[in-house]
C-alpha cells in the first residue's frame, strides 16, 4: 500500500510505514541530518531534520515521523530553517575551531551543514569541554571527544551492526560524554578494532590512528579494490597519496560489506609497503637452465638472493655500488641458491616439476591444501586441478583443520 502526501508543494508517493525523510529522499528532496544513517535505527537526536507539518504542533523530526495520507510537509519553512541554524550554532559553541588542521576537513558532515546554512562561528564565553585528545592507547582508533556532537551513530553501529556494545554515553546534560564500556580503554571494553565506529562518525571525533597527518580527502586518490585477507570479497577504497596507501575507507555501495570491515581489512594494509614483502618469485639455481641463468644475471633481469637476505626474511637485495652489472658475482651461486626470476619462468619450473613427479610416482605423490583466502570460484578451480590434472584426491582446506 502506498501513501500520497505533499512535500514542498510536490506530490509524493511513498510506501506505507515510510518516514518523512524516506519519502523526501524518494522524491529527490534533501533534508539535512547528522544523527541519521540509513544503516542504523533512527533516534531523532540531532534535530537537524526538523520539518513543518501542517496541523502538527511544533516541528517534527523527519527521520522518525511516519508519513500519513494527505500529509503536507514543508522542509524549508522559516521556523525549520531557524531551528537548524540554532542547532548548528549551539554545536559550534562547544566545538574546536580547528577545521584548517582537522583530519576530516572536506569530509565532515557538520562542516558541510554549517556552510550550507551560512552559520558563522559564534562568540561564546561560556563553558567548553577540554577533554584529553587521544587518551586511549589502542593502536587503531584516534579519539577526540572535543569534536563529538553526541549523535550516537558510533554507539548504534557498534550495537546494531557489530553486536559488541562497546560505546555508550555516560552522565547527563552538559557532562554527557562518549565512553567505552564503563569509561574504560577500548580494548578493555571488548573492542575488536574493526573501525566501524570511525566509518559512521560524521565528524572528526573518531578517526583512524594509523592515518593521522598523512593526507585529507582533497589530497588523496581513492582506488576501489577487494580485500585480500579472505574469500568473503569485501570491497573498500585505498586512499593513496604520493603512490603510497595511507588509509583504507569502507564505502556504502560495496555489494558484499557496505561500510563494514574487519580489523585486518581496515587496518592491515601496511604490508603492501613493508620491506619484507616478496614481490618476485624465487627459484633455486639447480632448477634453471645454466645458460639462461648466466644470461639473465648478466643483463640484470634476475638477482641472486644472498644468505644474509635469507636470514633477514628475504629482504630485497641491494646491489653493491659498482659500475657494471656483475654485483651478483660477489655472491657464490650454488645449486641451492635462490634466484629472483620472473613469474613465467617460475611457473614453468613448477609445471615441469609437477609433470616429472606425476610421471615418475603417479598422482598419489601429491597432497594439496586449499585456502580460505581464496574465493569459492578459485577453490573450485583448485579442486578441479587437483583431481583432474594431478590425479589425486588428497586435497583439504585450511578452514577444516
Amino acid at each position: 500500500m502506498t501513501i500520497q502526501l505533499i512535500i514542498n508543494n510536490q506530490s509524493v508517493t511513498a510506501p506505507e510505514g515510510s518516514t518523512i525523510l524516506e519519502a523526501a529522499k524518494l522524491a529527490g528532496i534533501e533534508i539535512p541530518t547528522l544523527c541519521h544513517h540509513p544503516d542504523l535505527t533512527d533516534v531523532g537526536a540531532c534535530r537537524m531534520c526538523v520539518v513543518s507539518v501542517q496541523g502538527a504542533r511544533g516541528l517534527q523530526t523527519a527521520c522518525t515521523t511516519p508519513v500519513a495520507e494527505g500529509m503536507v510537509v514543508d522542509t524549508m519553512s522559516e521556523t525549520a530553517v531557524a531551528s537548524r541554524k540554532f542547532t548548528l550554532e549551539m554545536l559550534l559553541t562547544d566545538h574546536p575551531n580547528d577545521c584548517m588542521t582537522c583530519e576530516v576537513n572536506g569530509d565532515c558532515e557538520l562542516q558541510d551543514l554549517v556552510y550550507d546554512y551560512g552559520v558563522t562561528w559564534p562568540d561564546h564565553g561560556g563553558r567548553r569541554h577540554q577533554y584529553e585528545i587521544d587518551p586511549d592507547p589502542n593502536p587503531f582508533i584516534f579519539i577526540d571527544r572535543n569534536k563529538c556532537i553526541l549523535c550516537g551513530r558510533c554507539i548504534r553501529a557498534c550495537e546494531e551492526i557489530q553486536n559488541r556494545d562497546v560505546w555508550s554515553f555516560a552522565h547527563r546534560g552538559f557532562e554527557t560524554k562518549l565512553v567505552a564500556g564503563a569509561d574504560q580503554f577500548l580494548l578493555d571494553a571488548g573492542c575488536e578494532s574493526c573501525g566501524q565506529c570511525v566509518a559512521y562518525c560524521p565528524v572528526g571525533a573518531l578517526f583512524d590512528k594509523m592515518s593521522l597527518g598523512k593526507g585529507r580527502l582533497s589530497q588523496v586518490e581513492k582506488v576501489r579494490t577487494t580485500c585480500s585477507y579472505c574469500g568473503v570479497g569485501c570491497n573498500f577504497n585505498l586512499n593513496v597519496r604520493n603512490n603510497k596507501i595511507i588509509r583504507v575507507t569502507s564505502t556504502q555501495d560495496a555489494p558484499v560489506n557496505g561500510l563494514s570491515l574487519c580489523v585486518k581489512g581496515r587496518y592491515g594494509y601496511d604490508y603492501v609497503h613493508h620491506p619484507d614483502r616478496l614481490t618476485r618469485p624465487m627459484v633455486r639455481a639447480k632448477w634453471l637452465d645454466p645458460a639462461l641463468l648466466e644470461r639473465q644475471l648478466d643483463s640484470g633481469a634476475w638477482d641472486v638472493v644472498s644468505e644474509a637476505e635469507k636470514r633477514r626474511s628475504m629482504l630485497t637485495y641491494q646491489r653493491a655500488q659498482t659500475n657494471g652489472n656483475d654485483a651478483y658475482q660477489s655472491l657464490k651461486v650454488s645449486p641451492d641458491t635462490f634466484i629472483r626470476t620472473d613469474w613465467d619462468t617460475a611457473l614453468d619450473v613448477v609445471a615441469q616439476k609437477f609433470t616429472q613427479t606425476k610421471q615418475q610416482y603417479g598422482g598419489d605423490a601429491f597432497a594439496l591444501m586449499a585456502s580460505a583466502k581464496c574465493t569459492n570460484e578459485e577453490n573450485f578451480i583448485f579442486n578441479k586441478f587437483t583431481r583432474q590434472m594431478l590425479a589425486t584426491h588428497s586435497i583439504d582446506h585450511c578452514a577444516r583443520l
